[in-house]
C-alpha cells in the first residue's frame, strides 16, 4: 500500500539558526525504515538551508532511486525565461542530485501566474521534463477555485496539484479548501497537501475543542486527526507534514504507516471541531456573499472576514498571503470601504461590517 504521509521540510529541526544535521539525520533514517521516502522543499524554505541539508542529510547517505524529492520554481527567483535554467541547475546542485521526481510552479494564484506566463514558465519546465530532468510536472496552489480550473484549463500538462487542505478550511470563504479539491478531481489530478495541521493550529487547540476527541478514547494525537482527515479524501496522493521534531516524525509515522481513513463517528467529531473553531473568537459570517454584489468599491468581504478569522484564531502565518489573493486585481481592500452602508443593509447576520472591515485592516494592512 502506497504510503501518503509526505516529509515537508519547510520546519526542519534547528539549532541555533542552523538546520541540526544530525536530527534531520536521525528523522530521514526512521522515516525511511518504516517505508516511507517523500521529500518536499523549495528554495525559500528556511532560506535556502532546506536544500542543502536535504543534499547533507539525504543526497549523500541514500540511493537516489530510493528517494521522491520535489522541489519548485519559486517567482522571486527568476525574471526572464533564460533566468529559469539557471536556478534550476543551482537546485540540483544545492539538493546534490540529478533530477527531480517533481517539479511545482509554486504557489500559483492571480499575480503570480501572470508571471509564469509571461516568462513561458511551463512551457521551459516542460522542455526540461522531456530531458528527463523532472519526472513530473505540477504546481502548488494558492488562490479561489475558479482561478485552479483557469490554470488546469490553459495547461493540462500539469500533472498533480498541491493544495492548501485541513479540517478547519475545508468550508473556509477564503482557502476554498473544498471547492478547490473538487477542482482536482474534476481535471482528474492527483492531490498533495499542505498544511493539513494548519501551521500547528490544529495541534494548539481549545479546551473544549479537545475534549470532543478526547470522548472519543482512542489515544491518538490531536494532529493524527488533521493528517487523516486530509488523507481520506479521495485522489490523495501524499500529506505534508512540516516536522520539526522526531517526536512529530514518531507520532505521524505510527499512525500513517498502516493508514486507516476516518470512520464515520471520527469524520462527524472532526467535522464538529472544525465548525466550533469556525465559531469562535472570530466574525460570525456565514459567507453568504449577498453584500459583494452592492458594494461599490468590491471589497471581498466574506474572503477577507475568513483571513481575519484565520489570523485570531489560528495565528495562521498564511493568512495574509490570502488576505492578497483576495485584494488582487480589482477587489477592494478592507481600507478602501467608504462606509455607504449597503453590506449591512442586506447582511442577513446584522453584522456592524463597516466596524469590522476596520479591524481586519489594522490586521493586514
Amino acid at each position: 500500500m502506497e504510503k501518503k504521509l509526505g516529509f515537508g521540510c519547510m520546519r526542519l529541526p534547528m539549532s541555533e539558526g542552523e538546520v541540526d544535521y544530525d536530527e534531520f539525520k536521525k528523522m530521514i533514517d526512521y522515516y525511511m525504515e518504516q517505508g516511507f521516502n517523500y521529500f518536499d522543499t523549495a528554495h525559500g524554505y528556511l532560506g535556502g538551508k532546506s536544500e542543502i541539508a536535504i543534499r547533507e542529510c539525504l543526497a549523500k547517505r541514500y540511493p537516489r532511486e530510493s528517494y521522491i524529492l520535489t522541489n519548485k520554481l519559486t517567482k522571486p527567483y527568476f525574471g526572464s525565461q533564460d533566468e529559469i535554467r539557471t536556478f534550476f541547475k543551482n537546485q540540483l546542485e544545492w539538493c546534490g542530485v540529478e533530477y527531480f521526481d517533481y517539479y511545482l510552479m509554486h504557489a500559483q494564484d492571480r499575480n503570480t501566474y501572470q508571471h509564469f506566463q509571461n516568462t513561458n514558465a511551463y512551457q521551459e519546465c516542460l522542455k526540461l521534463k522531456e530531458e528527463e530532468k523532472i519526472k513530473h510536472l505540477g504546481i502548488s496552489f494558492h488562490d479561489t477555485a475558479e482561478m485552479l480550473e483557469q490554470i488546469l484549463t490553459e495547461h493540462p500538462e500539469v500533472e498533480i496539484v498541491q493544495i492548501q487542505f485541513n479540517y478547519a478550511d475545508y468550508e473556509s470563504a477564503s482557502v476554498q479548501s473544498k471547492k478547490v479539491y473538487e477542482v482536482c478531481r474534476k481535471f482528474n489530478k492527483p492531490v498533495l497537501v499542505m498544511e493539513p495541521v494548519k501551521g500547528g493550529g490544529l495541534v494548539n487547540l481549545p479546551d473544549e475543542a479537545k475534549k470532543l476527541f478526547d470522548d472519543l478514547n482512542q489515544n491518538m494525537s490531536y494532529a493524527s486527526y488533521a493528517v487523516r482527515f486530509a488523507a481520506s479524501f479521495d485522489g490523495m496522493y501524499k500529506v505534508l507534514s512540516g516536522m520539526s521534531s522526531f517526536e512529530q516524525l514518531k507520532d505521524n509515522v505510527g499512525y500513517m504507516k498502516e493508514f486507516k481513513p476516518l470512520n464515520q463517528n471520527e469524520m462527524e467529531t472532526v467535522l464538529k471541531v472544525g465548525e466550533f473553531l469556525r465559531n469562535i473568537g472570530g466574525i460570525p459570517c456565514t459567507a453568504c456573499r449577498y453584500c459583494v454584489d452592492g458594494c461599490p468599491m468590491k471589497i471581498s468581504i466574506p474572503d477577507l472576514f475568513s483571513c481575519y478569522n484565520a489570523k485570531v484564531q489560528f495565528k495562521d502565518w498564511n493568512a495574509g498571503y490570502y488576505y492578497n489573493v483576495h485584494t488582487q486585481a480589482d477587489h477592494g481592500k478592507a481600507s478602501d470601504c467608504i462606509k455607504c452602508g449597503k453590506c449591512e443593509r442586506i447582511c442577513p447576520q446584522h453584522l456592524e461590517i463597516r466596524n469590522l472591515l476596520t479591524k481586519v485592516s489594522e490586521v493586514f494592512e
